[in-house]
């Protein structure tokens, strides 16, 4: 980079992908670290809302799963299916929710072995404020409106490519 602290350096790491004999994958290396990098800085945002109120987003996730549903419960494998997690990420998170009174755990009404993550008053308001900060982010996430539908696209196809089940419509 020549001492050139105002270079892109995904700009420079994929002029060295070409001058080192990999130009196929130059392309596709700058856009998965040009992803990993819009991620790390987005995330740096969201903490910034969440950090706050003692909140993780895949704890806010829950929560807000939990409030979304009309009787603010959800069976924790559903839980874990709506957010593509591990079984064992929902039962972290739900403990950790637990903990600070936002969930509680109940035993399924027809099945004593399902458990229920049930959202609490507090987690609700927790939720809320939650909310209230992120659409702030959400409403400006740093490009105008057309070019966010088109990412959003562009990724629903990524992940489409890659096994995730997407809608064959756009947001």
């Amino acid at each position: 980079m020549n001492g050139d602290r105002s270079a892109d350096p995904i700009r420079e790491a994929h002029r060295q992908w070409v001058a080192h004999g990999w130009a196929d994958a130059a392309d596709g290396m700058a856009m998965v670290t040009s992803l990993v990098r819009a991620l790390q800085l987005v995330t740096e945002r969201i903490d910034g809302v969440l950090r706050p109120l003692d909140l993780t987003f895949a704890r806010y996730e829950v929560l807000q799963l939990l409030s979304f549903s009309s009787a603010g419960r959800m069976p924790m494998t559903r839980l874990g299916s709506l957010l593509q997690v591990h079984p064992a990420s929902v039962t972290s998170a739900v403990d950790r929710l637990e903990r600070q009174g936002f969930v509680r755990r109940e035993p399924g009404p027809a099945d004593r072995r399902v458990k229920l993550a049930v959202l609490t008053d507090d987690g609700r308001a927790a939720a809320e404020r939650a909310t209230l900060g992120l659409n702030a982010l959400f409403e400006d996430p740093g490009l105008p409106p057309t070019e966010v539908a088109h990412l959003t696209d562009l990724l629903r196809r990524l992940r489409a490519g890659a096994g995730d089940e997407v809608d064959a419509t756009s947001t």
